[in-house]
């Protein structure tokens, strides 16, 4: 698969805190303010000049960046190097979900950055890997595992078919569970039910969600989604659901556990990613598509309230021919974020 080795192991070397390069021309090379230690800062970096590198919607949360950021909120911003600015004080800079529990952090300085594009790439490579989109900027002479810009192409294309078996549910004893392992090592699964002869068959798109799939949790409709996705496939005489790895709109588990801090507080489901330097939705559907195309579906009848599924799936290549509706009755702790996926997120009713 192309692209496998690469983005893995650099989505590997960030998670465990080693340092990276990644080169397009020019080189950077970047350390995860999330899994940095001081000790390993004054290995690295022992002149203490290595500036922090965030993402535009974080630094304009702190206040950052200047006239040229200004412009455009979504650029990265260079931070310049404090002699106080160690990994602890980094990291409360880097998660908003201390923003309220610490004295204010400064004076803090915007630098110049020369390339934009690469610092980019390196943040979308810190978000792959479920981090906070935080990084220290290191020396271009330090020793570091090495990764090509163009080789991130694939953390969004191409998967492989790992593992299949039977999987009988409750009321769906035809069911078959298949493995798919994308170029960033995640595994997602498609779970194939019935017979769905020549007709588009209906499917789901699922994200996974620990807490209310496996907990139950209220405060999301995901739970019951599941659920009730696997009846309306089963009644339907057979379908697909596809159940992919992206926690909390594609931003993982810890950091849509720190989003739901922040929504404790007053944000909601939208300004609580923003706030944490994410997109509101950073999901694609990619992976998706692929996984269709690899069971032989090019056309399908999507199950879903969501208009931007609708509209990834048919960027990446499967029509869907119908949209089919999919509500879940509120409760008293999700009325809101049901509120605002309609509002803010597009939802249909």
């Amino acid at each position: 698969m192309k692209g496998d080795g690469p983005i893995r192991r650099a989505i590997a070397a960030l998670k465990a805190g080693r340092p990276l390069r990644i080169e397009r021309g020019a080189a950077l090379v970047v350390l995860a303010v999330e899994t940095a230690t001081n000790e390993l800062l004054e290995l690295l970096d022992p002149q203490g000049r290595a500036p922090l590198l965030l993402s535009g919607a974080r630094a304009a949360a702190l206040s950052l960046g200047n006239e040229r950021d200004a412009a455009d909120p979504a650029r990265p911003v260079l931070v310049e190097r404090r002699e106080w600015l160690d990994a602890e004080t980094a990291l409360a800079l880097a998660d908003p979900g201390q923003d309220m529990a610490r004295a204010p952090i400064g004076p803090l300085r915007s630098v110049p950055l020369a390339d934009d594009a690469l610092a980019g790439s390196a943040l979308d490579l810190a978000r792959a890997a479920g981090l906070l989109p935080a990084l220290w900027m290191l020396d271009a002479s330090v020793a570091a595992l090495t990764i090509m810009a163009d080789d991130l192409a694939g953390l969004s294309s191409e998967v492989a078919l790992v593992a299949r078996a039977r999987l009988p549910l409750e009321d769906m004893s035809d069911t078959q569970i298949l493995a798919f392992r994308s170029p960033d090592g995640e595994e997602h699964v498609a779970l194939v039910i019935g017979a769905f002869g020549g007709k588009p068959p209906l499917v789901r798109l699922h994200s996974e969600c620990l807490t209310g799939d496996v907990f139950g949790s209220l405060r999301c409709d995901c739970g019951p989604q599941l659920r009730e996705a696997l009846r309306l496939i089963a009644a339907a005489g057979g379908g697909v659901l596809l159940y992919l790895r992206q926690e909390g709109r594609g931003i993982g588990l810890a950091n849509k556990l720190r989003a739901y801090a922040l929504q404790d507080r007053g944000l909601d489901t939208v300004e609580a990613n923003q706030r944490l330097g994410f997109a509101d939705d950073e999901r694609d559907y990619d992976h998706a598509a692929a996984m269709l195309r690899a069971l032989g579906i090019d056309r399908v009848r999507l199950l879903t309230n969501n208009p931007a599924k609708v509209a990834g799936l048919s960027a990446a290549g499967v029509e869907v021919a119908e949209g089919v509706a999919h509500n879940i009755p509120a409760n008293p702790h999700n009325a809101d974020y049901i509120a605002v996926k309609r509002s803010k997120s597009g939802h249909l009713a």
